[in-house]
């Protein structure tokens, strides 16, 4: 995470204050939550990287649509690490990393994108990752600032 590669990039400053105020104004007006709590690569990591692990932990005795709701509309330009290209459906939109700290847990991964999912313009916010980062964010994959402690 952090390094470009060809499937990556670092948008301009503007470009991510403009996708986080479109997401911020999806998620106002009706855009719905698509998160997995369980996904199957969590078989593979340790519970505590698990999206389901990190929301109870984060968020206890909370609605996790709500939690998540509330915290993706929280999202800073300082928070963003890069934009990716979805390797398994590339025609679909591009997802976005972000890094944020929260006191006392730990670094937070949080992994995004938001699709047209009909002709009526209903939009879905797919929330891949939100689950506890494997080892600490280092300031160097933040371009637009460095991460809180």
């Amino acid at each position: 995470m952090g390094n470009s590669d060809e499937r990556s990039k670092i948008e301009t400053k503007t470009e991510v204050q403009g996708y986080i105020q479109n997401l911020i104004y999806s998620l106002e007006h009706g855009a719905h939550i698509d998160f997995q709590p369980i996904r199957r690569i969590d078989a593979e990591r340790g519970i505590k990287y698990s999206n389901k692990f990190t929301i109870e932990d984060l968020f206890p005795n909370e609605d996790p649509l709500t939690a998540l709701k509330r915290e993706i509309q929280k999202l800073k330009v300082e928070e963003y690490i890069r934009t990716v290209q979805d390797i398994k459906h590339p025609k679909r939109s591009e997802y976005r990393e972000f890094g944020r700290v929260y006191p006392e847990k730990g670094d937070v991964y949080i992994k995004i994108r938001v699709e047209v999912i009909n002709c009526y313009g209903g939009q879905t916010v797919f929330v891949m990752s939100f689950h506890y980062a494997f080892e600490p964010l280092a300031n160097e994959y933040f371009p637009y600032g460095k991460k809180e402690d």
